[in-house]
């Protein structure tokens, strides 16, 4: 193996592949399903806050899961070494499986894509330019606005070298790349403070975000959110109609129906959604999809923890349910193909359908003749943090910039704005939908299960009617 090869990293003295793949078989042959992942991974962040470094963090592990599938029963094993020795301690854990009754479940199918570099952020730039750029943003960020009081600036990446050996003879590798940016300011003005947020990342390297052009609109654009927020007032309660804006207001579809249509929930009965493909779940011209297979996207997989390819799945079809995001094991149960959301949180998870990136397909509304139909109502441009109950749909949603609609025109903006619903009832309250779809940035981090991973969120401009607000003024 050169000394160019990733995976000289998985391969070390104490592992070959032919071991692997050797050790694989004799552990799953008694399995319906079942991988050895293997992995690398060495992370680094900054934090610079006050005008100073305040954390610098740099990190590797190196490990692998065994998992084997038998029925509906998985037994999973998993260590902090890739060794001989430790492969076959995991497989004792096989032995506690059922002999799987069924038929081998073939092999993913193959894929000569490619849909980000290989190439490792972490080792093209010094450190010491890392800080710099912290050290510049933070500067820039201060002489921006004399209302400017704090900065906080974050920069992390992450190589991730990953490979999936099958009992069958199958492998599959991937290389990982991962870079994110972050800028919080804190503004005051007349003894108020108040705070605006921008970030943005992908599957690619650092030298992106080290654009000054990049740097400086991420300075720009928290710097006027928290400027809106100055201004704000308390946000009214009641129910309105609401227009939520284009790109990560996305993550409100994400909540409210995305968790609700992967596959391990609705092979369970457990969602809202099971048992409903052909029906009507959503106002007509609406369209969601799960897309991991863009590329560069920070939600993007070239292929999923299991070997998939990742695709572009068809969830909901102007307004039809016609699907769910699968892994191998629900779709197996369920009688249909994978889509490529087998995704774990590293070799020390199992994997599960997760989302990659879920977006809701553009209309043909224009978005000011939208905004111009509504009297009275709400204008949701981003959200912070929500909670979504799988199994009733409802969630809840915290405005980070948002402002009242009088008129048909934006009025003053608005702080304490809550977003109360369910994801089966929003999605059939949909009135009108832009013709301006847009992704979000990419910071988008997805939790399920004790698992986090990245994801991508998207949407164009939205409106919905009769949507429950929570707030402290008077509507």
């Amino acid at each position: 193996m050169s000394f160019t090869d990733p995976r000289r990293f998985l391969y070390r003295d104490s592992l070959d592949p032919d071991a692997a793949l050797r050790l694989t078989a004799d552990a799953l042959k008694g399995c319906d399903d079942g991988e050895l992942y293997l992995q690398y991974m060495a992370s680094e962040s900054f934090g610079f806050d006050d005008g100073r470094l305040k954390t610098a963090d740099f990190n590797t592990q190196a490990g692998f899961g065994l998992r084997g599938v038998s029925g509906e029963t998985t037994g999973f094993a998993h260590a902090n070494e890739l060794s001989e020795a430790a492969i076959r301690r995991a497989a004792e854990t096989m032995t506690l499986l059922d002999p799987a009754k069924g038929a081998k479940a073939p092999p993913p199918r193959r894929t000569n894509a490619a849909l980000y570099t290989g190439d490792d952020p972490l080792s093209a730039i010094p450190f010491a330019r890392k800080v710099a750029l912290c050290q510049e943003i933070d500067a820039a960020a201060r002489a921006r606005d004399p209302r400017v009081v704090q900065a906080t600036v974050g920069l992390s990446g992450s190589w991730s070298v990953i490979e999936i050996v099958r009992p069958d003879g199958f492998t599959a590798f991937d290389v990982r790349p991962l870079v994110r940016l972050n800028v919080s300011l804190v503004v005051e003005q007349n003894g108020r403070r108040e705070t605006g947020f921008f970030g943005l990342g992908g599957r690619y390297l650092y030298d992106r975000l080290f654009d000054p052009a990049t740097w400086n609109r991420a300075i720009d654009e928290a710097l006027a959110q928290g400027l809106v927020n100055l201004e704000a007032v308390a946000a009214p309660a009641g129910e309105f109609t609401v227009v939520c804006g284009p790109g990560w207001p996305g993550v409100l579809l994400h909540e409210a129906v995305g968790h609700g249509l992967e596959g391990d929930f609705n092979r369970k009965g457990s969602s809202a959604f099971s048992g409903r493909i052909g029906e009507r779940v959503a106002a007509p011209g609406v369209t969601v999809v799960d897309d991991g297979s863009i590329a560069d996207r920070r939600g993007s997989l070239t292929i999923d923890d299991e070997g998939t390819p990742t695709q572009s799945t068809t969830l909901i079809e102007d307004g039809i349910l016609k699907g769910y995001i699968q892994d191998r094991l629900n779709a197996r149960l369920m009688g249909v193909a994978p889509t490529g959301n087998g995704r774990r949180e590293s070799f020390a998870h199992a994997p599960m359908p997760r989302m990659t990136n879920t977006f809701m397909h553009g209309g043909k509304d224009d978005p000011a003749e939208i905004l111009s139909r509504v009297k009275k109502g709400i204008y949701a441009k981003s959200f912070g943090g929500g909670q979504v109950d799988i199994t009733s749909g409802k969630f809840v949603f915290s405005c980070t910039e948002a402002y009242r609609i009088e008129n048909g025109k934006l009025g003053a903006p608005i702080k304490g704005a809550t977003l109360i619903g369910d994801g089966p009832t929003v999605l059939t309250k949909v009135t009108a939908i832009g013709n301006d779809l847009a992704l979000d940035e990419g910071v988008g981090i997805c939790g399920k299960g004790g698992q986090s991973v990245p994801a991508g969120v998207g949407q164009p401009t939205l409106m919905i009617d009769g949507l429950t607000v929570g707030g402290t003024a008077a509507a």
